[in-house]
């Protein structure tokens, strides 16, 4: 599989939401791409892991990767306009609960860690067996205070790192970037053709979001 067609797939998965004007505008906004950048919801740590994360989830190739469409910009500024302050603190737990037990616990700081190491403990969660998925996914639909302790560690862990792909493969896809140059764009339709293919239509090519 290409990187065209994964990145076709993306989008379907996904789904077609809704991008509301205050989406667009942080998009805008995540537009330009500073040496540095200070997080408004993130701390210093997790600004780190999650710039490790999304660059593993989406990497640079012939296409532009997550860092060149300034996805962990996008994420922080998500949580910190956007999304309510009970999923902001169940990201906040989950992520310091990742760092206790991947970074911490090996008296090190996120600044310690590579990309690639990262990548092995990201594959550890997600290269799951069909049976183990739907174990973490029925997990996720349970009421905290019925869990055990390390079943609750691991509900946090996944509720930060599932945030994380699914913020990673949203902006990514509805980026300036991928939306008009990557995907089929077409924001003034011409004439139309009825009789066509999708595929002759596109070239292959997913409809940007």
């Amino acid at each position: 599989m290409d990187r065209r067609t994964a990145l076709k797939n993306l989008t379907a998965s996904i789904g077609y939401t809704i991008v509301t004007p205050t989406i667009f505008s942080i998009l805008s906004s995540c537009n330009e791409k500073p040496k540095a950048w200070t997080p408004l919801f993130l701390s210093e740590e997790q600004r780190i892991i999650i710039t490790h994360l999304v660059d593993v989830i989406i990497p640079k190739t012939d296409l532009p990767g997550a860092l060149d469409t300034n996805i962990p910009q996008f994420l922080d500024m998500m949580y910190h306009e956007v999304e309510t302050e009970d999923k902001q603190k169940i990201f906040k737990k989950g992520a310091e609960k990742f760092l206790k037990k991947h970074v911490h616990s090996q008296n090190k700081s996120a600044a310690d860690f590579k990309k690639e190491e990262f990548g092995v403990i990201l594959n550890s969660y997600f290269n799951l067996s069909d049976e183990n998925s739907k174990k973490v996914l029925n997990e996720q639909n349970l009421k905290i205070e019925t869990l055990t302790e390390n079943e609750s560690e691991s509900y946090y862990i996944y509720k930060f790192l599932l945030s994380v792909r699914y913020y990673t493969i949203f902006g990514y896809c509805t980026s300036e970037e991928i939306g008009e140059n990557i995907l089929a764009y077409d924001p003034i339709p011409g004439v139309y053709k009825g009789c066509i293919s999708l595929q002759e239509a596109t070239n292959g090519r997913a409809w940007s979001l």
